[in-house]
């Protein structure tokens, strides 16, 4: 197996110059997907029987769940590739990807909280669900602040990585919650080895958005990076002569 590309990765160049390809399309895809998404299940899908127009709040609810804890386990992967292989551009992609991550779990806790009031009678309640998605946005916040916090970037990026690794046992507690504990929160809205227990004209919209989300979420991980690794580089020859074209070009 030729593993060529896995050590280009390492290489901040080439990861610039790839992801300055991908990007105008997957920015493209992400906004068709988003608008289409929200146009139809909002717009066009059929009330719940039980919750009405209110169960409409599971497109961006459930989409920002799932990007959540995705991103998290990217995070570890990411902490592994790290110590392991030594990668720069791993800690580059962690550091990118951890506000985001927050960014999404603090959507999903909104949404949840604003979901729940009237299906539940309560904006909060302890349940295991939603206690370990708050862990999760604790985790994505001590990364945050370990990698502001360690002024030497090897010592802040080695920390990063053993923290997201060890966080990363949260992941099956939040997904296995509902099936452990008895909770409040509902079963998985739709799985990939089940048939979904909605009608397609409900799900199809949710896939959508799933789809955007993650469009969405690459999108901005890569322009993050590419930021961080010009500054990172910010020494070498092709990131100046970088820099000196975009300042030419203007916004």
């Amino acid at each position: 197996m030729n593993w060529g590309w896995f050590h280009k990765l390492g290489s901040p160049k080439w990861f610039y110059q790839i992801s300055g390809r991908w990007l105008p399309l997957l920015g493209w895809v992400s906004a068709v997907l988003l608008a289409l998404g929200l146009a139809w299940g909002l717009g066009f899908a059929p009330p719940d029987y039980q919750q009405g127009n209110s169960f409409r709040i599971i497109y961006i609810h459930v989409p920002a769940a799932l990007l959540a804890q995705s991103c998290y386990l990217m995070l570890a992967v990411c902490g592994v590739v790290g110590l392991v292989w030594k990668m720069k551009l791993a800690d580059v992609a962690l550091q990118a990807a951890a506000p985001i991550g927050a960014w999404m779990t603090v959507i999903a806790l909104l949404t949840g909280a604003i979901w729940g009031k009237p299906t539940w009678g309560a904006w909060w309640v302890w349940d295991a669900r939603l206690t370990s998605m708050l862990i999760l946005l604790f985790l994505y916040f001590g990364i945050i602040a370990l990698g502001q916090a360690i002024a030497n970037r090897d010592s802040a990026a080695k920390a990063c990585a053993v923290l997201a690794i060890v966080g990363v046992i949260n992941i099956p507690i939040i997904k296995y919650s509902v099936e452990w504990w008895n909770t409040l929160h509902q079963p998985a809205t739709f799985s990939i080895v089940e048939k979904p227990a909605m009608p397609a004209e409900m799900w199809l919209p949710l896939l959508v958005m799933v789809l955007g989300f993650y469009c969405f979420f690459g999108t901005v991980l890569l322009l993050r990076m590419r930021l961080e690794v010009l500054k990172r580089e910010a020494r070498s020859s092709w990131a100046q002569a970088e820099v000196a074209r975009l300042v030419k070009e203007g916004p």
